[in-house]
């Protein structure tokens, strides 16, 4: 990804959905006016969810997903199936594909999901060619030909007119500063750190800081105090990477609030209050428990990784108890969570907010306590009290 290319996780999610051959694909194609997608006679020819970042107007910076058709058949057939319908659980607004001028059985039940899922919709039938006359009579629906370009314009005005950015939604820094405030942020650069870049909420942060019309101050955890020592005045926040919480923390006076990038990536991304409320069930674990450590992302581990090495023996010191670890990364995270009695889950800024709702709420609905990593860690480092102190979401709680 281009350093100043918007994030995929900040892009608007469009799933395209229908049965093998309905056109999916070549509408992607007349949509952007590229062959970004693999067309072919063959039935099945999308095996696997694709996805395409691009600029689609009047909405702006897209992620499109190309998924395989909802009528598959046979037992590989199914598991394409149940791939198209997990795309649901990160789709901000669907398009469904239809070849004809009447819905099946399967886009029936498809569509039923998307509106159980609130899901804004737009259904497309893909043969304004072979039915000139036909008007659809449903809300949300408009006749268009791939094939021959017909009412392609007006089909991205319905799709922009149908979805709705929260505008609600909450900043990641920008409303917990002033203008000319100053916020340090504590960026370790160890062999964990990517190498030229800097990782993306840190990115974030930084541009929301900039935004605020604010003044961020970046330094590695070493430089921390002597750079506190020169300001000329308390800076407004400090936040730091969460595996330097217990160093930071000392650093930084009792009167200067203090946070972390994975802490207000878990306000942004608005799973907050559930991963705080979450954290508390590791002094409840027993021995033998399986804890689930699940990543947004996929990404070569080093020797001391945080997921895979450092989060799990952190957890065992705290808790005194002999833990089974599993691990999960980038898509796959498992339906079913019964299994596991804790779930702790990275900041999720490789996810779109409704993929990390979704797994939160998955979580929720089988009584199984999740958290995010810097909550936990600060939870485990006795200062969760401090870390969300300035968060409006957080009543005051003890640690």
């Amino acid at each position: 990804m281009a350093l100043n290319q918007t994030p995929a996780s900040e892009r608007v999610h469009i799933g395209i959905f229908g049965k093998r051959n309905a056109g999916k694909s070549s509408l992607i194609n007349a949509m952007t006016g590229q062959n970004l997608a693999i067309v072919a006679d063959v039935p099945g020819t999308t095996t696997d969810p694709v996805f395409k970042t691009m600029e689609l107007l009047p909405i702006g910076p897209v992620m499109m997903i190309d998924t395989p058709g909802i009528d598959d058949e046979g037992e590989l057939g199914a598991l394409r199936v149940k791939k198209s319908y997990q795309v649901l659980n990160k789709t901000d607004i669907a398009l469904l594909v239809v070849d004809g001028v009447e819905l099946t059985q399967a886009e029936e039940d498809l569509l039923v999901q998307i509106k159980a899922r609130e899901i804004p919709y737009v259904i497309a039938f893909n043969k304004a060619d072979k039915y000139p006359d036909f008007v659809p009579q449903m809300e949300h629906a408009i006749s268009v030909s791939a094939a021959e370009g017909i009412n392609i314009w007006e089909l991205k005005e319905l799709i922009a007119a149908h979805y709705k950015e929260d505008e609600s939604k909450t900043k990641l820094i920008q409303d917990l500063i002033s203008p000319g405030d100053q916020v340090v942020l504590v960026v370790p650069i160890d062999k964990a750190a990517p190498k030229g870049r800097l990782i993306l909420p840190q990115q974030q942060t930084i541009r929301d800081i900039l935004d605020g019309d604010a003044v961020s101050v970046v330094v590695k955890e070493t430089q921390l105090e002597e750079t506190l020592a020169r300001m000329a005045k308390p800076p407004k926040l400090v936040v730091t990477d969460s595996q330097a919480f217990a160093f930071v923390s000392k650093v930084v006076p009792q009167a200067v609030p203090l946070t972390s990038f994975s802490i207000l990536m878990a306000r942004y991304k608005g799973v907050l209050e559930q991963a705080v409320s979450g954290v508390q069930a590791l002094k409840r674990l027993k021995d033998g428990e399986k804890v689930l450590i699940s990543e947004g992302c996929t990404h070569h581990r080093q020797c001391d990784d945080i997921g895979t090495v450092k989060l799990p023996r952190w957890i065992r010191e705290f808790t005194g108890k002999e833990l089974e670890f599993c691990f999960s990364s980038g898509t796959e995270f498992p339906e079913d969570l019964t299994e596991y009695a804790f779930v702790l889950h990275c900041g999720g800024c490789m996810l779109n907010d409704r993929e990390m709702q979704y797994r939160m709420r998955t979580a929720k609905h089988l009584g199984v306590p999740m958290s995010n990593y810097g909550i936990t860690i600060a939870y485990m480092q006795g200062i969760l009290q401090r870390s969300v102190a300035m968060l409006p979401e957080i009543p005051p709680m003890e640690d």
